[in-house]
């Protein structure tokens, strides 16, 4: 009698296996190493609380990276697989173009987000008669605090790229999970780092001065030149980016006013939760991506065909990302001899809560895919940006959500 082998995976994916060993990889990298930005966010609570308003900048700020650099990863998947990518640093070149665009836009969607950020804390913070950091301060972390995770988080997307053209990897299957692993190692710690030069008076006047006016000359330039790939990419770009950090920072405000009833340990889990949630969304929506350019997704109601295999890959996934980050919450807590709610608890809160926000990400991200296509734009510049920051609100409020419901609150 032949033996039937045994297929953890092959079982579940079938044919797309290999795809989603390289999902599966890159999302336990994303998990494993999102302990450091949790690990970041429960040790600075005091000084964040120092700093009234901080503290819902932290979602649309780590965000902001994966909604950047992740359409630029799709980009350069699709420019790939249609035959279209070379490595030219021309600045007329795809790479250089693109290259500017997310220079740009990341400029651009920061100093939006340092405004919308002031007059959030400033609605919000008033009521409890709190005073909080001043324009000039959000300008300064959101922009230098931002520079130096994007030449960080750049490199990597460049990384993978060299990476998928090497070992001929689908750049859609690692680009959100990677992207999202490097901007959660690094944009928190960047912007702690950049709050030495908050509130130091005319020093932090003049700093964001020149922030904003190099974003503006800097935008107005890009207007100007005759880069038709770069305008279309910030043109596109930047009010998704808009209004996915102001969706983000609703998510931000929902972690401030229920901070209370996050433990040590669940804050150590935030960040990784919010950022897998959103890099599932933005693993299927990089892949539906592709497929619309390479003709493979017809527009229908119920998804159909590859969007459908897509989509039931994405849910394979997510069961055993959110049950490896309740591990990795746990074991720091274990480590830094921490209270804890109760391995148990923490992976109900973790299970339970990402496979609704996952559920939440298929629907943005097939039907968001479609529409945007339905409008004449291009998925890869909006698909992440629009799925992460709706998973951003989602995901905060169903892990809120969870804690309440499993009684795992501090």
């Amino acid at each position: 009698m032949s033996r039937i082998p045994f297929r953890p995976l092959g079982g579940f994916f079938g044919p797309d296996r290999a795809d989603a060993r390289l999902s599966l990889a890159a999302l336990a990298f994303s998990a494993i190493t999102s302990v450091v930005a949790g690990l970041t966010l429960a040790s600075q609570q005091d000084e964040l609380r120092a700093l009234p308003g901080l503290l819902l900048f932290v979602p649309p700020a780590i965000g902001l990276r994966g909604n950047v650099f992740g359409p630029l990863g799709s980009r350069l998947s699709t420019a790939i697989q249609t035959g279209q990518f070379a490595w030219s640093w021309r600045i007329d070149s795809l790479l250089g173009q693109n290259l500017v665009a997310v220079t740009v836009t990341s400029l651009a969607a920061g100093l939006g987000l340092a405004g919308a950020a002031e007059v959030l804390a400033l609605v919000i913070d008033a009521e409890g008669g709190v005073i909080p950091i001043g324009v000039s301060d959000f300008i300064v972390v959101s922009i230098i605090g931002g520079l130096l995770a994007s030449v960080v988080v750049l490199a990597a997307t460049l990384v993978l790229t060299t990476a998928s053209v090497r070992f001929d990897w689908d750049l859609d299957n690692v680009t959100a999970p990677m992207v999202t692993a490097t901007g959660d190692l690094i944009t928190l710690p960047a912007l702690v780092l950049s709050t030495v030069l908050l509130r130091r008076g005319d020093l932090t006047v003049v700093l964001s001065a020149i922030c904003a006016i190099v974003t503006i000359v800097s935008l107005g330039l890009v207007v100007r030149s005759g880069l038709a790939l770069a305008k279309r990419i910030v043109f596109e770009s930047l009010p998704v980016l808009l209004v996915a950090g102001v969706l983000s920072l609703f998510a931000g405000v929902a972690v401030e006013r229920f901070e209370s009833v996050l433990s040590w340990e669940l804050l150590v889990l935030l960040p990784g939760y919010l950022g897998t949630a959103g890099a599932l969304g933005g693993i299927l929506a990089n892949r539906l991506s592709t497929r619309v350019h390479l003709g493979l997704i017809e527009a229908s109601l119920i998804p159909r065909g590859a969007a459908r295999t897509d989509m039931g890959i994405t849910v394979g996934l997510a069961m055993p990302i959110f049950f490896l980050l309740a591990l990795v919450a746990e074991g720091a807590a274990y480590v830094a001899n921490q209270s804890s709610p109760g391995t148990l608890l923490i992976v109900a809160v973790s299970v339970t809560g990402g496979l609704v926000a996952t559920l939440f990400a298929l629907a943005i991200a097939y039907y968001g895919t479609l529409v945007v296509v339905r409008f004449g734009f291009d998925p890869d510049n909006v698909g992440i940006p629009m799925v992460t920051a709706s998973l951003d609100v989602v995901g905060a409020l169903t892990l809120v959500g969870a804690v309440l419901v499993w009684g795992a609150g501090a």
